[in-house]
């Protein structure tokens, strides 16, 4: 199939932002074209997060994306905090007014919205190496690209970028147009799967002198676990019984509670940092998810945040095709940014408070315990971990 040279919206990068927009805009009736440098297959194997707010879930149901999340999704009402050798339970439910989070990996989310896509929805084209963004200000914004060896070109009424930090998208704003923030933290995360059957019903984040660490899954037989390692660390100088004899010891509490080992079939090392891009559009031009904002992940917020730009945009441009009006379009990094920020100071906020800095001092540790005993003991504290963590409504 040849991309048509014209359309309402044109949209770059097929993981889940430019997936779920595209799909949020086909049932609204906006013309949408999404074009993908790598093949499908890649597309689908990238592995990313796996916690989805009760907002995302939401629009993935509405947007016809939710069958096989409600069958194979586990959700979760709570996380459990252990430190000082103690554990303390974060119930959302209770904390929030009944909002939780589900356990569905980005691979399943983004193999779902491509199923979609493919069988009834709006172009989408892998193997399409986009090469410029062109006349950003303009009425007529212009993708070139490169298919099947033959140089193209899509004309947009307007163009959305959600191919990443490094994407072409971003490069089309002038220079000194974006303002940058970022932050990058002294540690990394060593990140594993194993076929082995969780150790826990829910999410452990686990503060020790030795280090964080996490234990998560991806379904009932597989578990992804974390540990805080220093920058630039190779994960093959960590043998399998290293990782889980350092695993056991960062998760160590009073109590009879044991981590259940198995073979570990993956192995890579994380690099923690924050970003957040300003302003999220240039004229026709606006970007979405990780091509304008990074947060570590000890909050669980990327693609959390990257569905909720563009449910903002989705409704912009239903509001553009239904009244004539620019003004949601005009507002929607504003809209955005507000809760941007307020994802990037939790991501922050679990991140520094959960980790050892090398350089930290036992005064910083303390400072660290008496942040988590007061969750553990305030419930206005630990509502607060709560509401952040199953997260914003979206508007």
């Amino acid at each position: 199939m040849t991309a048509p040279s014209h359309t309402t919206v044109g949209i770059v990068g097929a993981g889940p932002a430019g997936l779920l927009l595209a799909r949020l805009l086909h049932n609204a009736g906006v013309n949408c074209v999404v074009l993908e440098s790598r093949d499908r297959a890649y597309v689908e194997q990238r592995q990313r997060a796996g916690i989805l707010e009760q907002s995302t879930v939401d629009v993935l149901r509405a947007s016809g994306a939710g069958e096989r999340l409600d069958r194979e999704g586990i959700p979760h009402e709570g996380i459990e905090l252990r430190f000082d050798r103690r554990s303390f339970r974060v119930d959302f439910p209770a904390l929030t007014g009944g909002r939780r989070v589900w356990v569905y990996a980005q691979t399943e989310v983004v193999k779902d919205l491509i199923a979609l896509q493919l069988a009834d929805g709006a172009p989408l084209f892998f193997d399409t190496e986009v090469l410029a963004v062109e006349g950003p200000d303009t009425d007529s914004p212009v993708i070139r690209y490169r298919r099947d060896g033959v140089e193209r070109t899509l004309t947009c009424g307007y163009v959305v970028g959600c191919d990443g930090f490094h994407g072409v998208t971003r490069r089309a704003i002038p220079e000194g147009v974006l303002r940058t923030y970022e932050r990058t933290y002294p540690y990394s995360w060593l990140g594993i799967l194993a076929d082995v059957a969780p150790s826990c019903d829910e999410l452990i984040y686990a503060h020790s002198p030795r280090g964080f660490a996490l234990h998560s899954m991806r379904s009932e037989t597989v578990s992804r676990l974390y540990l805080q390692v220093p920058n630039g660390e190779d994960p093959q100088d960590w043998s399998d019984e290293r990782i889980w004899d350092e695993l056991d010891a960062r998760f160590a509490v009073d109590g009879d509670w044991r981590l259940a080992r198995g073979p570990i079939t993956s192995k890579a090392v994380l690099p923690m940092r924050s970003h957040v891009t300003e302003p999220m559009r240039f004229g026709r031009v606006f970007l979405a998810g990780d091509a304008a904002h990074i947060v570590p992940p000890t909050g669980a917020k990327g693609l959390n945040l990257a569905a909720a730009d563009v449910v903002v945009l989705a409704r912009a441009f239903t509001h553009l095709k239904e009244s004539g009006k620019t003004d949601l379009l005009e507002a929607y990094s504003d809209t955005c940014l507000k809760r941007v920020w307020r994802a990037e100071h939790f991501s922050y906020f679990m991140t520094t408070t959960l980790h050892t800095d090398p350089e930290q001092s036992p005064f910083t540790t303390r400072l660290q315990l008496s942040q988590l005993d007061r969750i553990a003991t305030s419930p206005h504290a630990a509502a607060e971990v709560a509401e952040n963590y199953a997260g914003l409504t979206i508007g």
